[in-house]
C-alpha cells in the first residue's frame, strides 16, 4: 500500500532530517542514496557534512557528499553525490553514545525542514529516528516527532491535526490513542477522539494516496468485540456511535469489528485502513506483516510528512548492519504524497 518508484515530474526535492546522530539513521541514509540515487525520488539531507562522512568511512559505505546552498540543486546533483544542507553539530557525536549538547542541532534540523516544506522548497519531508530522552534532556517539550510537527504548522488552532498512520504494502492502521499506558488509552478513549480520527483518515486517503471513496474499518476494544456487552460495554457506549456519526458525514465506516479476526488476508481486503483504539492493537498485525517495509505518517499537517517506522537501534549503530528498507519505503511514500499534492493544486 506504500507504493514504490518515484512519481514522473516530481519538481522539488524531499528533506532528510539528522535525526539522533548517534543512532543508525545517518548510515540508512547512504543506504537509502545508493537505492535510490538513479531511480529517485531524489532528497536533500539536512546534516553535518563531517559527520556523514566520518560515518561514511568508519561504517565501510564510501558516499560522495555535496554541500548545498539551496534544495533546488539536489536534482542535478543526486545522481552522483549525497545533496547536504549543512547544519553543525557542536562535537563529534559516537555511535550507541546520544549526547544532549547535540540535540539542538537535532531540533534545528527538524525546524529547517518544515520551513522549507512551507515555503514550498521542498516537497515534503522525512524524518530520520530521533532519541527522545535526549531531547528531554535538552528541553524539549514535546512527546515526539508527532507533536512537535503540529506544533510547527501552527497547531489545532489553525485548523490543523497530527493523526498518526502506520502504513506498509499489507495494511494501513491508524491508532486513536497513542503513546499513553493501556489503563490510560481506555481511560480517555471518547467517540469524539475516534470521529476525528476517522474524518482525518479519510480526507488524507482521499488526497495523499489516491483512494476516491475510503473504506475504514473499526476496531472494538474488547474480546469479540464486547460480545454484545457481555465483555464489556465500551463498544456500545463508545464505538458504534463513533461509526454512525462517521457514517453520517458520508464516511464509509464499518464496525465494531472483532480485533482477533480482522487482519487476515480477506478481512483486510474489505478495508482501505483501519481505525485501531491503542498503539499496540494497531502496531502489533503492522510489523507481524511487514516489519521492515511499515512507514509512519503524519496525517493532518499542511506538508507530508514520513519517517521510517523504527527508531534509533543504538545497538545496530556504527556497524552498516541496520535495514534501510523502511526508510527507503518512507522516502517513496512521501514522494507520491507530494506529487498527489502537487497534481491538486
Amino acid at each position: 500500500m506504500t507504493g514504490s518508484g518515484r512519481p514522473d515530474g516530481m519538481a522539488r526535492p524531499l528533506a532528510l532530517t539528522m535525526g539522533e546522530p548517534a543512532g543508525v539513521g545517518g548510515e540508512l541514509t547512504f543506504m537509502a542514496w545508493r537505492e535510490l540515487r538513479a531511480s529517485g525520488p531524489h532528497f536533500v539531507v539536512l546534516d553535518d557534512p563531517q559527520r556523514l562522512q566520518e560515518l561514511a568511512r568508519n561504517v565501510g559505505l564510501p558516499t560522495p557528499i555535496r554541500i548545498l546552498d539551496r534544495p533546488e540543486q539536489a536534482a542535478g546533483i543526486f545522481p552522483e553525490a549525497l545533496p547536504v544542507l549543512p547544519l553543525k553539530l557542536p562535537r563529534p557525536v559516537a555511535p550507541g553514545k546520544p549526547d544532549p549538547q547535540a540535540a539542538s542541532q537535532v531540533i534545528a534540523s527538524i525546524d529547517r525542514a518544515v520551513t522549507l516544506a512551507r515555503e514550498g522548497a521542498v516537497g515534503g519531508i522525512v524524518t530520520n529516528p530521533i532519541h527522545k530522552s535526549t531531547l528531554y534532556g535538552a528541553g524539549f517539550k514535546f512527546p515526539g516527532h508527532t507533536e512537535y510537527l503540529l506544533e510547527l504548522a501552527g497547531g489545532a488552532a489553525c485548523g490543523h491535526h497530527a493523526i498518526m498512520m502506520l502504513a506498509s504494502e499489507a495494511l494501513r492502521v491508524v491508532p486513536v490513542t497513542v503513546h499513553l499506558s493501556l489503563r490510560r488509552s481506555i481511560e480517555t478513549l471518547t467517540t469524539g477522539a475516534i470521529v476525528e480520527a476517522g474524518v482525518v483518515t479519510a480526507s488524507a486517503l482521499q488526497r495523499d494516496f489516491g483512494i476516491a471513496a475510503p473504506r475504514l474499518a473499526v476496531a472494538g476494544l474488547n474480546p469479540h468485540a464486547g460480545e454484545n456487552g457481555a465483555l464489556g460495554d465500551e463498544e456500545q457506549a463508545i464505538v458504534a456511535p463513533a461509526i454512525r456519526q462517521l457514517q453520517d458525514k458520508g464516511i464509509a465506516a464499518s464496525g465494531p469489528w472483532s480485533p482477533d479476526t480482522m487482519f487476515h488476508a480477506g478481512a483486510r481486503a474489505r478495508y482501505d485502513a483501519a481505525l485501531c483504539l491503542y498503539h499496540d492493537q494497531a502496531l502489533i498485525p503492522l510489523k507481524t506483516l511487514d516489519f521492515f517495509g511499515g512507514v509512519n505518517v503524519t496525517l493532518g499537517l499542511p506538508f507530508v510528512r514520513t519517517s521510517p517506522d523504527h527508531g534509533t537501534a543504538f545497538d545496530l549503530a556504527g556497524t552498516g548492519k541496520a535495514n534501510p528498507q523502511s526508510l527507503i519505503a518512507a522516502i517513496r511514500l512521501a514522494a507520491r504524497m507530494a506529487e498527489r499534492r502537487r497534481g491538486a493544486s
